[in-house]
């Protein structure tokens, strides 16, 4: 018998913080930076205030000027800014993992991160933990796990003991091989303190880089809820791996053995690269934060309101924040991949 009470929050559940790393000239931001500054500086503003915000950047004193003359004073006095080296911006994948207890008591993983299968250059994102730990950034207790692949984006928590991920995503290839699909399950269970694992084996989204992050695609919502990224054009490329994701959602069923409420987000048009590659538009990937939700808009006015009220049908209690996103979705990502949240639990 243990009396760890340690679990992974769900999103909705309170906050102490979200992480933002800030798009620098040395990535592959360059030739879009003024552009993707706009859409981090409006991230930043409906972060910061509503909760604490942790900026990540090796350019500590221009980002706060920049910061500083964006933001009303207020919200600058949460804001704080850390400097480090970052290969990239994606904090939602390079970020800590973080648990809590039930008297407040917070435990951050660190897990490796190796750019979704060593797609991408890593390195120095992949110490952004351990070098936050150092700078006692964040209250709470460090928990090494870099022996293990995992990526925030490819998991989904209720806060009572379910998780919702993909297959094809944690048994991608150079991620965790020569872990079995079980051996990965048992590893999620143990380091994350859940009860069950939810698999997807189905969806995708045509130009994304982390082999069908779950938060591209389906989201956990409160009271039993699952957001889901719907198709309905049988043209579309997506129609049918999407379709088959909607049927296996609908044959999920709760820890009580109940269907799930499913709502369905419209699915992002068509928006292509300056090659004609499609990128992976989706209105999944939101952002919950104290009080709100940050939803990503794609310059589409009716789906973007679609969106937004379908959203607001799983969130009742809170604002909807449309953040437009197009400028994020030029380097395959959009507003949750940009951001980890960092929860808090009110001691009982």
């Amino acid at each position: 018998m243990t009396n760890d009470t340690r679990y992974l929050p769900a999103e909705w559940e309170p906050q102490q913080a979200v992480q933002l790393t800030w798009p620098h000239a040395d990535t592959d931001w360059a030739p879009l930076l003024k552009v993707v500054e706009v859409c981090y500086i409006r991230m930043a503003r409906e972060i910061a205030k509503r909760e604490k915000l942790l900026v990540v950047t090796p350019h500590r004193e221009q980002v706060r000027q920049l910061l500083a003359a964006q933001l009303p004073a207020d919200s600058l006095a949460r804001v704080t800014v850390a400097e480090m080296p970052t290969d990239d911006t994606w904090a939602r994948d390079h970020g800590f993992i973080t648990l809590v207890d039930h008297e407040g008591q917070a435990t951050l993983l660190d897990f490796r991160f190796n750019g979704w299968g060593q797609k991408f250059a890593s390195s120095q994102d992949n110490q952004i933990c351990r070098r936050m730990a150092a700078m006692h950034l964040i209250d709470g207790r460090y928990e090494g796990h870099l022996d293990f692949v995992l990526e925030g984006g490819s998991i989904e928590s209720d806060g009572q003991g379910t998780l919702l991920t993909t297959t094809q995503c944690l048994t991608a290839p150079n991620r965790n091989e020569p872990l079995s699909k079980a051996e990965i399950e048992q590893r999620l269970l143990t380091a994350l303190h859940a009860r069950r694992v939810l698999w997807l084996d189905h969806g995708f989204l045509a130009g994304d880089d982390t082999d069908s992050h779950i938060d591209t695609l389906a989201r956990l919502c409160p009271d039993n809820t699952i957001a889901y990224v719907q198709c309905t054009d049988p043209d579309d490329e997506h129609y049918e791996a999407l379709k088959a994701m909607e049927l296996q959602l609908q044959s999920f069923r709760t820890a009580d053995g109940k269907p799930y409420r499913l709502v369905a987000l419209p699915m992002a048009a068509e928006e292509f690269d300056e090659e004609g590659q499609r990128l992976p538009a989706t209105y999944a990937n939101f952002l919950i934060v104290n009080g709100a939700v940050l939803m990503p808009t794609y310059g589409r006015a009716a789906l973007d309101q679609q969106a937004a009220r379908q959203l607001q049908t799983a969130f009742p209690d809170r604002e909807i924040v449309p953040i437009d996103c197009r400028v994020l979705i030029e380097q395959h990502g959009s507003l949750h991949c940009c951001t980890i949240q960092f929860p808090c639990k009110p001691i009982e």
